[in-house]
């Protein structure tokens, strides 16, 4: 059989996520394999195919667009048909570990619709993983850290001199891959989560509603949550750093808990974070990479449910501010002026409405958002696993229709 396609010729041999150890087209594997990192370690960014869609990165930008761009949180995810097909033989963390698998589903949504921008298939909480601590995803259920930190000691167990490019490798070899494979369709998007959020599952040890124990650990244990705090954000630098030169071509940071903290706790615990993070990238991009400024990727923050912070974040020093849907339009615009893109805020339920209501939805978006001259639309926070893959179709649709100049 002729693999001309690297991702048919990679499942081929796979099963749950391993290699069949025999025979001969297990030794045509190895040398795919080490084609393929030899390819990817060979890349540079010069070498990549020239982007035909540049819509997003003009956006943020400032610079006429012909229509305005979408693209959608977790749009490589469970509500797509093809999406269930692969994940049913895998692992959720084997199809993040697998570059081939992570961009095979990172080009679906891609083929299906007529997005503006692919996401890199992955988690943020592939982090916490390099750091040491075991992370399972329960289907139905969600993340799960079977030792979370719940005292001091724990903090031994993870791994503080942690070699970011060598225990996330997969992450850039599937970037690069994808770059490859988009063949300049669309940019790519590179992401991690930021250090609070991040912090508040290590020690939560899954999802809550409250954020009870770790804030806990804020105002009873400090020092000890700054110090890994500060553990974290220097692994999301270097996290991110890597993935804009594997090719990605923005970078997006999800402090997905901000909601749980109180303004006081947030301007302590998470914006100096979320500050060192942006600048961090682009000096290590600009010193140590050699990145041009034309060359340095937008960097997005989207801090869930965090709107008593947005003054903050518009002059954080990020290129874009997500926003979820309890933040109104206009209101953003005043404050971001044209200091900053902006990106949001459709209530992903609205993608349960009939057509007629959804174009309502979507036309008063794009008018209270009107007065932004830097605007992406997006969702105010990931599409839900059962919405009808044919309303993204519906919405993407819109989209186009009602912005197009």
């Amino acid at each position: 059989m002729d693999h001309k396609d690297p991702l048919d010729f990679q499942q081929s041999f796979l099963i749950n996520g391993k290699a069949k150890e025999s025979g001969a087209k297990f030794q045509k594997y190895l040398v795919f394999q080490g084609t393929l990192k030899r390819q990817m370690s060979a890349t540079s960014l010069s070498e990549f195919p020239p982007l035909q869609n540049d819509l997003i990165l003009r956006a943020v930008r400032g610079l006429p667009v012909s229509r305005i761009p979408v693209w959608i949180m977790r749009q490589a995810g469970r509500y797509l048909p093809e999406f269930r097909s692969v994940r049913k033989n895998y692992d959720f963390f084997t199809m993040c570990r697998t570059p081939t698998l992570a961009c095979q589903v990172t080009l679906q949504p891609i083929e299906r619709y007529d997005l503006d921008a692919a996401i890199i298939f992955s988690d943020i909480l592939v982090i916490p993983q390099a750091l040491g601590l075991e992370v399972q995803m329960l289907p139905g259920v969600g993340p799960k850290f079977p030792h979370p930190i719940t005292q001091l000691d724990d903090l031994d167990r993870l791994n503080w001199s942690v070699d970011v490019k060598k225990e996330l490798s997969y992450v850039y070899e599937a970037i690069t891959l994808t770059r490859h494979q988009l063949a300049g369709r669309v940019p790519l998007i590179g992401f991690s989560g930021a250090p609070w959020t991040l912090l508040s599952y290590m020690i939560e040890g899954g999802g809550s509603s409250t954020q009870s124990k770790a804030k806990r650990w804020l105002y009873t244990q400090p020092d000890a949550s700054h110090r890994i705090l500060r553990l974290l954000t220097e692994t999301i630098i270097t996290h991110l750093v890597q993935q804009a030169i594997a090719g990605a071509q923005l970078l997006q940071v999800f402090e997905s808990h901000a909601g749980a903290l109180t303004p006081a706790l947030f301007d302590t615990f998470a914006l100096p974070y979320l500050i060192q993070v942006v600048h961090g990238v682009r000096s290590r991009l600009t010193n140590e990479a050699g990145f041009s400024a034309e060359q340095l990727p937008p960097l997005i923050v989207f801090a869930k449910d965090g709107h008593y912070a947005l003054r903050q974040l518009v002059d954080s020093g990020y290129d874009v501010i997500g926003l979820d849907w309890t933040v109104q339009p206009m209101q953003a615009c005043a404050l971001a002026g044209n200091k900053v893109a902006l990106q949001g805020n459709l209530d992903p339920c609205a993608l349960y409405a009939p057509d007629e209501e959804l174009h309502l939805l979507v036309r008063n978006m794009l008018e209270q958002f009107k007065a932004s001259r830097r605007y992406i639309v997006n969702l105010g926070h990931g599409i839900y696993p059962d919405v009808d893959p044919d309303k993204v179709t519906t919405f993407v649709n819109l989209v186009h229709k009602l912005s197009a100049s």
